[in-house]
């Protein structure tokens, strides 16, 4: 196992890694507390929490340029997007603090005479413009929505701003923050700020693409950009092929060559989601899995009205706050248990009426399994939509579309594997009750923002996904069966070991295992420290990585609200394990040395001497 120092990538020397090292339990208070020796030492950070270098240097450029002093930029990939944090903004801070919001929006230079290539490419920014005092409100909206730029679009349109091919489009400023330089490049490419968001293609809103007799040598250079910029083994060519693979994949037909000499990919005939009129128009990608659920929470309330929602089961942080503070609220059931159901269905009865059902399966930490067969019942007897995240069961393990109206998941996680890319999706179920209007919101509204380049390191990350689970599957059995047998272990959640058994097996299909994702707990704290700070695996947020990366989780996603995540049966010094590929007997012995230093520690337990 290769050594990881605190804040190194995970991967190691990887630009766009989405794991951190944090590799003692020292550590990740540390970084939960601001600590200088923490924070100074972290190369990168997983991206929703922690804004990439690369983001960072190009919002600060903006903001040189085009800003004011004590000013400060979160970017977007779209004007629409940054609009909508700026909307939040003014709903949630005071009125000083959002009296100076601005926006900036950039995009090609339409003067220029750019390789069709590099137009298709529609590299746009959007920047939203605030004061000190703000920008944590507006971080806000970044974390919890997962609209922001990823550091592959920003690192890509910095050098073209470099280049002159970037410039401002559009502002929405106040009189006090006239923007500095309205355009980058040089003068005769300069154009005037106006209302309306110019397409990338050029419209009636743009300048036509200039004639000088230069234009030929600018084609040229755009072209040479580009080649050098996405390098031989990123073909753009390919970037519409490769989405519809992704897409494919996700409904379930794994064999696909995007390699093909065939301008298209041939017609989709079968899937393996059980639907026989599920087609690939039904899947949508996202450049993260937290924005997939914040887009169908979205276009449900377009679909069906300002309904306040539900949220069973204990949450992954950020479901929970979309919920509560994107409508007009939801109603929580962290411990997901019958009796919850229980209540629910009382209210019902008595008219309260809900706009969907959000549930994970299995939940993260805890692996229980929500009863979806009364879900559904309930749904169709009561007229709310079920929204289910299957990023950890996955569709090659359990089969959940047939309970939800819609299922959306992260690809960051094991359906890449390799931890250097972000990605989302949603299913829409062509039988679910709302299909057409939830389709027509999809429709109207969707954004294409999953950027060129993630969606090239997506597709090839992905392509073995299937047989990557069956490994993990077989060494998370394994980790389960060594943990549970421990006397310095309290207990395991997993979903084979879960009370909620029954439910998982009432989805996963025949071939299907019980997932790469287990938690452990531990007799005393003492205890999960030594664990923790012995056991040799990377350790780091995110999970689904080709390798064991392994996480104090409830102290990452909970340090403020340990009490409160405590109510619902989550342990504050629980341990996640989301196992990776090596060889079997290689991680049992890892954990076995781990489980022996654990030992050593006063767990008020005498530990049992093996002959």
């Amino acid at each position: 196992m290769p050594t990881f120092e605190l804040g190194q990538s995970i991967p190691p020397d990887t630009a766009h890694a989405v794991s951190v090292s944090l590799p003692t339990w020292k550590a990740n208070i540390g970084y939960e507390e601001g600590k200088k020796w923490v924070v100074d030492a972290m190369a990168t950070g997983y991206p929703r929490f922690f804004i990439h270098r690369s983001i960072q240097t190009l919002a600060e450029e903006i903001v040189s340029v085009h800003g004011q002093a004590e000013q400060r930029a979160i970017l977007f990939p779209t004007a629409r997007a940054a609009r909508r944090c700026v909307d939040f903004i003014r709903r949630h801070a005071d009125n000083t603090m959002s009296a100076e919001l601005g926006i900036l929006d950039f995009g090609l230079d339409q003067s220029r005479h750019l390789s069709s290539q590099l137009r298709a490419l529609a590299p746009t920014i959007s920047a939203v413009l605030c004061s000190s005092e703000s920008y944590p409100v507006g971080k806000q909206y970044w974390q919890h929505s997962g609209d922001g730029v990823s550091s592959r679009r920003a690192e890509f349109c910095r050098s073209l701003v470099q280049e002159g091919l970037l410039c401002l489009w559009t502002s929405t400023l106040t009189s006090s923050q006239s923007p500095k330089n309205p355009c980058r490049g040089p003068r005769r490419y300069q154009r005037a700020s106006v209302d309306i968001l110019p397409s990338p293609a050029g419209n009636g809103n743009s300048r036509s693409l200039g004639t000088d007799g230069q234009s030929a040598n600018e084609a040229l250079e755009s072209m040479r950009f580009l080649e050098e910029r996405f390098g031989r083994n990123l073909d753009i060519s390919l970037v519409e092929r490769a989405k519809s693979a992704i897409r494919r994949r996700i409904v379930g037909t794994m064999a696909v060559d995007i390699e093909a000499t065939v301008d298209s990919l041939p017609p989709l005939t079968s899937n393996a989601r059980g639907f026989a009129n599920l087609q690939e128009s039904d899947v949508y990608l996202f450049p993260c899995g937290m924005n997939a659920i914040f887009n169908a929470h979205q276009a449900l309330l377009r679909a069906r009205g300002e309904l306040k929602s539900i949220n069973y089961g204990f949450p992954y942080v950020d479901t929970l706050k979309i919920l509560q503070k994107f409508g007009p609220g939801c109603l929580f059931y962290g411990h997901g248990s019958s009796s919850d159901l229980d209540d629910l269905e009382q209210r019902l009865t008595t008219g309260e009426r809900f706009l969907a059902l959000f549930c994970e399966f299995p939940a993260n930490p805890l692996l229980s399994c929500p009863d979806l067969v009364r879900i559904r019942q309930l749904a169709d007897k009561y007229d709310f939509a079920v929204v289910i995240d299957d990023t950890i069961g996955t569709f090659v393990t359990v089969d959940v579309v047939k309970f939800a109206d819609i299922v959306v998941s992260s690809l960051t996680k094991i359906f890449s594997g390799d931890c250097n890319v972000m990605g989302g999706s949603a299913i829409l179920n062509p039988a679910g009750r709302y299909y057409t209007a939830v389709k027509a919101a999809y429709t109207e509204n969707y954004e294409d923002t999953y950027w060129a380049e993630d969606v090239v390191f997506m597709e090839r990350n992905s392509r073995d996904f299937q047989s990557r689970i069956e490994r993990t599957n077989r060494n998370s059995e394994v980790l389960c069966d060594l943990l549970s047998t421990h006397p310095s272990v309290k207990q395991v959640y997993y979903p084979k070991t879960n009370p909620t058994r029954p439910n998982y097996e009432a989805c996963r299909l025949p071939e299907g295992g019980y997932g790469g994702l287990l938690s452990v707990t531990f007799h005393k704290k003492e205890c999960a420290m030594a664990f923790f700070d012995e056991v040799e695996t990377a350790k780091g947020p995110s999970l689904g990585t080709n390798f064991t990366l392994t996480s104090p989780y409830v102290m990452l996603a909970h340090y403020r609200e340990l009490d409160w995540a405590a109510q619902f049966g989550v342990d504050p010094d629980l341990i996640r394990i989301s196992v990776g590929l090596e060889d079997t007997d290689e991680l049992r012995d890892i954990f076995i040395r781990a489980l022996r230093v654990a030992e050593h520690v006063d767990c008020g337990r005498r530990p049992k001497i093996e002959e």
